[in-house]
């Protein structure tokens, strides 16, 4: 474990349980926890999220499924530090799938990616079970989870990137529309020094500019990248980030909003949105769900 993982690991943890203190579980929101989806029972796991009332004679109604691929880093996070942010998603009228993922310096790229493939493998596989129609399946990732789901889109839609990872895709599995929020889209040129001191841990060591772009998917976004929701803040770190991403879309010809929130009188940080007590957060989430229900 390096001393950066280490911090960013307690850093990010006390900011987490100040903002996650005393909430619960929504009471119309129902839950299904600790799902395992592959052999890891700690990090192999996945809960699911449905609103209560999603239900016609007991029986679970099927319900368009958004998947949150969490951030912290590449070193930090699971489900249990998502599942307030998710429930609020479920509220709005989606089943909401919320993993966990084998975490740096443990395991090292592409493992996140390797997990996130086999939770859609499992998504199919257990569709019915959870009332999903994997007919409308959206996706939202932040901060290093939206550099995975990113990559992950790019890998499902572009061959010349699939090929360089060794993934059994589900068949019929398609990304409807996703949200890509204070992301990191482009690992070889963010000149932030806490993503640079993070990479040795990812890779599990010192990266070449070659092994940086293969896990940057800004170069790999392709005609059949799906619809995107860009979201950042005036007050993001890693703002800079996202007019890169706007313009490879726009190359690409991707139909994207992109959405700056926070104004001179008004700042609001990286993962803003994730905090479920806030009314920044609340417009945010509303955005994004308007736009999924844009593609149903």
């Amino acid at each position: 474990m390096s001393e950066t993982s280490d911090r960013v690991r307690a850093l990010f943890k006390q900011g987490d349980d100040i903002r996650d203190a005393g909430l619960t579980t929504p009471t119309e929101v129902e839950r299904f926890d600790d799902i395992a989806y592959g052999a890891d029972p700690v990090w192999q796991s996945l809960d699911v999220y449905r609103p209560r009332a999603a239900r016609t004679d007991g029986v679970l109604d099927p319900l368009p499924v958004i998947v949150s691929c969490h951030g912290g880093g590449w070193v930090y996070g699971d489900k249990e530090r998502y599942q307030y942010y998710c429930m609020e998603l479920a509220r709005r009228g989606f089943a909401v799938v919320n993993f966990s993922y084998r975490l740096a310096p443990e395991s090292v790229f592409p493992a996140a990616i390797e997990d996130a493939n086999a939770v859609f493998t499992w998504l199919f596989a257990h569709a019915a079970d959870y009332g999903i129609d994997t007919g409308h399946i959206f996706a939202v990732g932040d901060s290093a989870g939206g550099t995975l789901l990113a990559t992950y889109a790019a890998i499902l839609t572009n061959p010349a990137y699939a090929v360089r990872f060794p993934l059994d895709i589900p068949a019929g599995v398609h990304l409807t529309a996703i949200a890509l929020n204070c992301g990191d889209y482009s690992l070889d040129d963010d000149t932030n020094e806490l993503t640079a001191s993070l990479m040795a841990d990812l890779f599990g060591h010192a990266p070449s500019t070659e092994e940086l772009r293969l896990a940057s998917p800004l170069y790999w976004i392709g005609p059949d990248f799906p619809p995107v929701f860009v979201m950042t803040a005036n007050d993001d770190f890693l703002r800079p980030q996202a007019l890169p991403l706007a313009t490879r879309l726009i190359e690409q010809e991707i139909p994207f909003e992109l959405h700056v929130y926070g104004d001179r009188a008004h700042r609001l940080a990286h993962v803003f949105h994730c905090d479920v007590r806030s009314a920044d957060a609340a417009r945010a989430n509303d955005d994004e769900c308007a736009y999924f229900r844009r593609f149903l």
